[in-house]
């Protein structure tokens, strides 16, 4: 879980960011919960925040961040709030953008290179748009 939970967390930073770029807006809470996020976890991994922030102009290898993310939230109980504060944030999002460019950034994990004794990024990306799923709505309306 804790893996989903970190990729969450990335995602919805790069995803954040994308939609600052378009002028699109998300939620005061997604907002500060990003925020707190990155300035927690520079502190125990500044590499890290800096490969994040560049990305998607540089390229991210997801599955290497999402690892240190993990590994940051295990050492410290501070940043481990803080991946769950935004992740929790990232569910509650409601704009239907925002959820795309996860499903996006689930859909570019997908596609990492698998590397042996790691973990699977085709079942991260699934659990991911697992959890997503449920802030959408795609079955047919009809009006009488």
């Amino acid at each position: 879980m804790i893996l989903e939970t970190a990729a969450i967390a990335i995602g919805s930073v790069i995803a954040t960011k994308a939609l600052e770029k378009t002028g699109e807006k998300v939620g005061e809470a997604l907002w500060d919960k990003t925020a707190k996020f990155l300035v927690t976890l520079k502190k125990q991994s500044p590499n890290t925040v800096v490969a994040i922030e560049k990305a998607p102009e540089q390229r991210l290898d997801y599955g290497k961040a999402v690892l240190e993310v993990e590994s940051a939230a295990k050492a410290n109980p501070e940043v481990a709030q803080a991946v769950e504060e935004l992740a929790q944030a990232a569910k509650a999002e409601p704009n239907p953008k925002f959820i795309q460019s996860i499903q996006e950034f689930a859909d570019t994990l997908k596609s990492q290179p698998q590397q042996p004794n790691s973990i699977n990024y085709q079942n991260l990306a699934d659990e991911i748009k697992n959890v997503f799923q449920g802030n959408t709505f795609n079955a047919p309306v009809t009006f009488n």
